[in-house]
């Protein structure tokens, strides 16, 4: 009788969850463009619960949860905490999650100044609110996919990284190295002010490779030299303020912006 249970519980398919915070799930929506290899993942998991999709309790158990958006509330962190109490790999996708995205521009002036945040009447169903952080300020995260919004094959592949396990690694190397290897100009040659000097590699550069500056989507680079970076600005002719301005955008909660 114990060899069938463990026979069962070896060809369960792994329990899969989805859950929102704040954001905008756009990166749950685009995740649903990988028409050509939807099904094909949707065949490997059992996909338990997506707050996009429906509004039923999580239910109890799980294997795998994958969570998009920022923490912005007291309830979230309970969530999150819940989630990861449960789940045996939990995923984070988007830059709400990895970095607290547009809602931690926010987390500055959240503690000294709430009111010009948020309003002086904060919606009753908001709850208690905190500052914005990223997920993994709360809880342990296993795995992440960066950008805004995410890649859906990149999703596809960090899935079945956190489902059959890989010995691959995060990248740390900054996206200008991206960059130069897709043979693009670069735009502070045209003092024009672009983060892929202290960004995150990953993504193929595929903003510069489309005429657009990198707006550091993924995140800041464990590599990034950013005193080196705002060096590059004053000599381009691009005011450094704009480029710490810009850098917030993404990464307001990274402590290595003080670097």
């Amino acid at each position: 009788m114990q060899n069938l249970t463990n026979s069962a519980e070896e060809a369960r398919m792994p329990r899969v969850v989805f859950v929102g915070l704040a954001s905008c799930f756009g990166c749950q929506i685009n995740i649903t463009n990988a028409e050509a290899h939807l099904v094909d993942v949707l065949g490997q998991i059992d996909l338990r619960y997506w707050q996009l999709t429906h509004s039923e309790p999580m239910p109890e158990e799980f294997d795998v949860a994958v969570v998009e958006g920022a923490v912005t509330t007291e309830e979230a962190v309970s969530t999150l905490l819940e989630v990861r109490r449960r789940a045996s790999a939990v995923i984070s996708i988007g830059a709400c999650a990895a970095t607290a995205g547009i809602p931690g521009m926010a987390a500055e002036g959240y503690l000294t100044r709430p009111v010009q945040v948020y309003g002086e009447h904060v919606p009753e169903a908001c709850g208690t609110m905190c500052a914005p952080r990223p997920v993994s300020s709360v809880i342990d995260v296993d795995f992440e996919v960066a950008c805004c919004p995410v890649d859906p094959l990149e999703f596809v592949r960090v899935l079945q990284q956190a489902l059959y396990g890989s010995n691959s690694f995060r990248r740390t190397s900054t996206l200008c190295g991206e960059c130069k290897r897709n043979e693009r100009g670069c735009f502070y040659g045209r003092e024009t002010l672009c983060l892929g000097m202290v960004t995150r590699s990953g993504c193929g550069a595929r903003c510069p490779n489309l005429g657009r500056p990198c707006n550091g989507c993924a995140g800041l680079s464990p590599d990034a030299n950013v005193p080196a970076a705002r060096r590059v600005c004053e000599r381009s002719g691009v005011p450094v303020a704009r480029f710490d301005e810009a850098l917030e955008m993404f990464n307001q909660t990274n402590p290595a912006i003080s670097a």
